[in-house]
């Protein structure tokens, strides 16, 4: 494998199954009903949808990753205060869809496990300087 593709391939995977572990945890075993309003009704939140979830928020990661190393020579320092501030902006999701207390603090949970797996498993790392 392109060793430039296995850190964010990993930190997708890993997203994926940290937020699935999150959800099993809070679901199946706490029995917590975990329930979004999605237009004029409510929604259950499943499986599938925090798996594929966790993924495209792991991949919106890599993308605005690549946007950085592209328009700044010091992606580096860059990420770690971009990343923090769009983890923030996706919090209001929770407050504003989840029905209950409960799954608030759930979604919420989701969000920053997810979000820290991919703050750190997609930081850039300095590129050796050989000499």
């Amino acid at each position: 494998m392109n060793s430039s593709l296995k850190q964010p391939l990993l930190t997708i995977a890993a997203a994926a199954t940290s937020a699935l572990a999150v959800w099993t945890v809070a679901v199946p075993v706490a029995g917590i009903d975990l329930t979004v309003r999605m237009g004029d009704g409510t929604s259950t939140v499943g499986p599938l949808m925090i798996v594929l979830t966790s993924v495209l928020a792991a991949l919106s990661g890599w993308i605005l990753l690549a946007i950085l190393r592209r328009r700044s020579p010091r992606a580096e320092r860059v990420w770690p205060i971009v990343a923090p501030g769009v983890l923030a902006a996706s919090l209001t999701g929770p407050s504003n869809s989840a029905v209950g207390v409960s799954s608030t603090l759930i979604l919420v949970l989701l969000h920053l496990t997810v979000g820290a797996v991919v703050i750190l498993g997609l930081r850039p790392r300095p590129t050796p300087t050989t000499t």
